[in-house]
């Protein structure tokens, strides 16, 4: 598993798109291909007012990637030292074995170059001590750069939290 994870406040999260758009521009994503996603959930109705969720869905960056595993050439790959995995575009032969073998179809086709890419957190800017694009980017700062440990300490909080105000 990766050292980092990506927490959403889906309270906080407006459906903006803002992290797409940075993550695209940072990464000189075309158009089609999405590192990250917001998921529209909605509208439903609570308490008699229609209600819209946002699900912010990037690369899980797992600790056993079906990704790196389905890859012939060893194009995907997970860093060892933080967990971080990535697509070596020198080393894609564009089969799409990686983007078969996700169950969250996170690897994604590059058509402009025929190989594969998909979200590394940025990892350039993580390696200069910096947060990926979406999370600085985030006008709502509903996105956190966490461990995985603060990220299930804080969700057990805001869980507990939202029990006893009910």
């Amino acid at each position: 598993m990766s050292i980092y994870y990506i927490y959403q406040d889906q309270k906080r999260c407006i459906g903006c798109y803002a992290c797409e758009v940075h993550c695209k521009t940072k990464n000189d994503v075309p158009v089609g291909p999405r590192f990250c996603r917001i998921m529209p959930v909605g509208p439903k109705m609570i308490s008699g007012i229609p209600k819209m969720q946002f699900v912010f869905m990037p690369c899980f960056h797992c600790e056993k990637p079906w990704c790196v595993s389905a890859c012939p050439t060893g194009a995907m790959q997970k860093r060892t030292r933080d967990g971080i995995v990535f697509v070596e575009p020198s080393l894609c032969v564009g089969c799409k074995s990686c983007i078969t073998a996700c169950p969250w179809g996170v690897p994604q086709w590059n058509h402009e170059t025929g190989k594969v890419l998909k979200c590394d957190y940025c990892k350039d800017r993580v390696d200069e001590g910096l947060k990926p694009a979406c999370v600085t980017k985030c006008t709502a700062h509903a996105l956190r750069w966490l461990s995985p440990e603060e990220a299930s300490t804080l969700r057990r909080e805001k869980y507990a939290k939202a029990i006893t105000e009910f």
